[in-house]
């Protein structure tokens, strides 16, 4: 028999319906149910979502609601801390259960903490369920009982332990019959409007659930054979793009590994491509578990002799680099696609964060920080950890091999220049030889391509040769 004592399902960054243990949970019993996204930035060590992250919000729930409403339920907007509004809208629903997922964040586990004693406290069942990795944090564990501190070694961990098949969308919810106020999406303010820099985003993203299940399945049919290599060039279409919807837990990593498996074992797709991806969601999950253990790796080196490290100031420089005004081909194309985009490709990321924390020695707390409030898959683990991993501060990190040459690897994963050419107009006249060097380029050559250096086009803001020497020369000392 259904029972009449309301549910509450409190969603965070797990914007989805199918594979959503929380919701599962939530819909047994045919309890009258009620959702639940509070904005919480105000709880101690939450981190407030960036420009491109919040416009993806925006979209996300919007299309969730849409998707919620289909079957009855109300999505329920609140803004404020959440130990507070969660309590006050389980009070106002009369809610006998309240249901969420988990996060690996300590200070997200902190509020998660924090709502359910106080939801305990007042007799109310609690279920914390796991959704958005692959394992629950704590659970990959070296012999010795920690987690590994090398990606290999957590890889070989991990892959030891199993993973169960995602859950399909309940078939059916019984949704809350009374109203319960709702503060409107638009009152937020997540998309801006003066000025209104999301037209790229709009042109290139969709978000929500069922956007993301049609990307990866595009993917399979189309990006995912060939990946192993393919993944590397910035000029071809073998990356997923599944990272906001991941991101934002419009899908989830069990979703992708079961489908990506079968995949592989209809014989749709080579097993080295799709063991090539899983790897990359392994990669995610390193991240996460390591911030799982390690909160504050937006703002300090995860390893500790990087706390002295000679890190340059020029404001400049950096201006430069934000706006893809660099004189080096590939990083300018890959600084123009993320603020044009919300994205870049991840080769390019490498890239152009090895530009930044090794070619101009500064901070990678500052390009963390760019790339937190313009890409729209920013993540609070990913972000931080990739930033430190590149600078050398990270896990698993060996900075004396990753000081980029932005010109050979422009050369290598963008041989012809098509990324260059698609996002950097004033140089795309250039022959193929010149487009990732445009400063060795004959007169007459220049002149022919309509490029003029130091004025259509910038001169290089440091020469390669002599910024890896400075580089080498700050990291051994920081090695001593």
């Amino acid at each position: 028999m259904p029972s009449d004592t309301p549910a509450l399902l409190w969603l965070r960054d797990d914007l989805r319906l199918a594979d959503n243990p929380a919701l599962t949970y939530a819909a047994r019993g045919e309890r009258p149910l009620a959702a639940l996204f509070v904005l919480d930035e105000d709880s101690p060590g939450i981190r407030p979502l960036g420009g491109a992250a919040r416009w993806w919000l925006a979209g996300s729930l919007r299309a969730l609601g849409a998707e919620l409403a289909r079957q009855g339920v109300p999505l329920i907007l609140r803004r404020g801390p959440a130990a507070r509004v969660v309590g006050e809208v389980a009070s106002q629903i009369g809610a006998g259960l309240i249901a969420f997922n988990g996060r690996a964040g300590a200070a997200e586990a902190r509020v998660d903490r924090a709502v359910a004693e106080r939801l305990k406290s007042e007799a109310r069942e609690v279920a914390r369920e796991q959704a958005h990795l692959l394992h629950p944090p704590g659970t990959v564990a070296s012999a010795a009982g920690r987690m590994p501190r090398t990606f290999s070694a957590f890889h070989r961990a991990a892959l030891k332990r199993p993973i169960s098949p995602p859950l399909p969308a309940p078939k059916h919810l019984r949704g809350l019959a009374i109203s319960v106020a709702s503060e409107a999406l638009d009152e937020w303010a997540l998309e801006p409007s003066a000025p209104d820099w999301a037209g790229g985003l709009r042109a290139a993203w969709t978000p929500g659930e069922r956007a993301a299940q049609e990307r990866l399945n595009a993917f399979i049919a189309q990006g995912l054979d060939g990946y192993a290599e393919g993944r590397d060039r910035p000029d071809l279409a073998h990356v997923s793009r599944l990272s906001p919807h991941l991101r934002f837990g419009e899908i989830s990593p069990r979703q992708l590994m079961f489908a990506i498996r079968h995949a592989a074992a209809d014989g749709a797709v080579p097993a080295r491509d799709a063991a090539k991806f899983e790897a990359e969601l392994y990669w995610r999950e390193f991240s996460h578990h390591l911030l799982a253990e390690q909160a504050d790796i937006a703002r300090s080196n995860i390893q500790s002799g990087f706390d002295e490290f000679p890190w340059r100031e020029a404001p400049g420089e950096l201006k430069a680099w934000k706006r893809g005004r660099t004189g080096y081909p590939i990083v300018d194309a890959g600084m123009r696609q993320l603020w044009q985009t919300g994205w870049m490709h991840n080769r390019v990321r490498m890239v152009v964060a090895s530009f930044l924390s090794k070619h101009l020695l500064m901070d990678w707390r500052a390009g963390e920080t760019w790339f937190w409030d313009t890409l729209v898959d920013a993540d609070p683990a990913n972000n931080p950890a990739n930033w430190q991993w590149v600078a050398g501060s990270g896990l698993d990190a060996a900075p004396y091999f990753r000081i980029f040459n932005p010109v050979l690897q422009g050369e290598k994963f963008d041989p012809l220049g098509a990324y260059v050419r698609a996002f950097v107009p004033e140089i795309r006249a250039l022959p193929a030889p010149f487009i990732h060097r445009p400063w060795t380029a004959d007169a007459a050559t220049l002149a022919a391509a309509g490029v003029r250096l130091g004025a259509t086009y910038p001169k290089p803001i440091v020469e390669h040769g002599a910024a890896r020497e400075r580089a080498l020369r700050a990291l051994q000392s920081t090695r001593k």
